[in-house]
């Protein structure tokens, strides 16, 4: 196996856009607002095109109510990631308690899909 260039490979300068990793906190007991905003919520996130590269609820296990959510973005930078967070029916709805924006690099170029 050749030699790699981790510092190319998790880099995008050569790209127009960085990808961020936001963990999401829901409000804690809003199980119910959840179940009421995420028809709306889960139509917007299939509206979203190439931004919201990967999106899902996080919780305790399997069965529980979810506690919040993760999402990778690929966006021009954080400004247009809290943008794109303040259009989501569960933000604006209420149910997010806050959230947390990283810079994400990826480690290796290779596609995976789930």
């Amino acid at each position: 196996m050749a030699e790699l260039d981790f510092a190319t490979l998790t880099g995008n300068a050569h790209e127009d856009w960085t990808l961020f990793a936001i963990r999401f906190h829901d409000r804690p007991g809003a199980g119910d607002l959840r179940q009421q905003l995420l028809q709306a919520h889960l139509q917007w996130v299939a509206a979203q095109g190439d931004a919201l590269r990967v999106a899902g609820s996080l919780r305790e296990s399997p069965e529980a109510t979810p506690v919040g959510a993760l999402w990778v973005v690929r966006a021009p930078d954080k400004a247009a990631v809290e943008a794109l967070i303040a259009t989501d029916p569960f933000t604006t709805g209420g149910l997010r308690a806050g959230w947390d924006i990283f810079y994400w690099s990826k480690a290796l170029p290779l596609p995976t899909s789930f």
